[in-house]
């Protein structure tokens, strides 16, 4: 009975989390004078929002540049949190605590008080006035992650310390350590790590909206809520916008989700 019992709710979770995606894809392939009906299934199938989002906007821009931050946000937080992790974890040196609790602390300060510092920064060094420069200006605040430090760390303490003794025996390099001994073993860590960061990152909204000041730097998200404008809302074009961003999520799930498993049962074996 308690089978059977869960197996329910499963299911009834599964229905709630996927009907809005299913919504969402239903919703994009139906014409605009459909768009406001109540009903589930579109009575004549279209692609014609896939078509004008693909052509008749600068969706590709959009979505190559979102890419683009998520990606390199995404490869600076593995490595740099799992820098700064390791070190926490495995090093003794003075302050050590102390730089973590401060590291930790940041993680209470709100994103909406940290904007105003960021942008002037951004604003003093003029940095959104050259293409590298504005790149750069969106990325760097998701360069690296205070909760990135905590997952990593918490990682790299579970680690024997042995074998990384025996490794140094042998004469290998700290470097090395980290890179071929350390780094393999927490690798549930970083594909959750990075799932994370990629989502954050993918969806980002109000710093993007913020800093950019040129059309051609425009994040996903950004580019999307220019078709919420005074002549109404495009909800053909939003949703065919938001079923294509959905892709590379899905994609990055697929990728990590055997190690995403593997961390969850390597958990349980520890418990």
């Amino acid at each position: 009975m308690k089978t059977v019992l869960a197996y329910v709710v499963l299911t009834l979770g599964i229905l709630v989390t996927l009907f809005p995606f299913v919504w969402m894809l239903l919703t994009s392939l139906k014409s605009f004078q459909e768009l406001f009906n109540l009903t589930f299934l579109p009575a004549q199938p279209t692609l014609d929002n896939y078509r004008q989002v693909l052509t008749e906007t600068k969706f590709l821009l959009w979505f190559g540049n979102s890419l683009l931050v998520a990606s390199v946000t995404t490869v600076s937080v593995l490595f740099f949190d799992s820098l700064v992790g390791y070190t926490l974890a495995k090093f003794d040196f003075p302050g050590k605590n102390l730089i973590f609790l401060l590291i930790l602390s940041t993680l209470m300060i709100p994103t909406e008080m940290l904007v105003i510092p960021w942008f002037v920064g951004v604003s003093d060094l003029q940095l959104t006035r050259s293409v590298p420069g504005a790149y750069f200006a969106i990325l760097f605040p998701g360069l690296i992650s205070a909760f990135g430090v905590f997952l990593m760390r918490q990682f790299f303490e579970s680690l024997p310390t042995d074998l990384l003794e025996a490794a140094r025996i042998d004469g290998m390099g700290e470097f090395g350590i980290f890179t071929r001994i350390a780094m393999p073993l927490v690798r549930p860590a970083l594909a959750s790590l990075g799932i994370f960061t990629f989502l954050g990152n993918w969806n980002a909204f109000l710093w993007p909206l913020i800093v950019i000041q040129q059309p051609q730097f425009r994040t996903l998200p950004v580019g999307t809520a220019l078709f919420n404008g005074e002549a109404g809302t495009q909800w053909g074009l939003i949703m065919a916008a938001s079923s294509l961003a959905v892709i590379p999520v899905l994609i990055v799930f697929a990728i990590f989700q055997k190690q995403i498993i593997d961390g969850i049962v390597l958990t349980g074996l520890k418990g």
